[in-house]
């Protein structure tokens, strides 16, 4: 039986920590900025977590 393949798509957007959660980039900070606050854009910039009710999903497509 072949390998699995991870998601590509999934693994451009996502990375695990060292605890194995997930990270990800949050939207909203590709374009259309001139009417978005310097302190909006700055706290855009900030990494996150994924959801609790998503992670799952989410590592499953980054792992497999």
């Amino acid at each position: 039986m072949p390998k699995m393949k991870s998601n590509r798509a999934a693994s451009k957007r996502f990375r695990l920590t060292g605890k194995g959660n997930v990270r990800r980039n949050k939207a909203y900070k590709s374009h259309i900025l001139t009417k978005k606050s310097r302190k909006r854009k700055r706290n855009l910039r900030q990494g996150a977590l994924v959801a609790a009710a998503d992670a799952r999903r989410a590592k499953r497509m980054i792992v497999a």
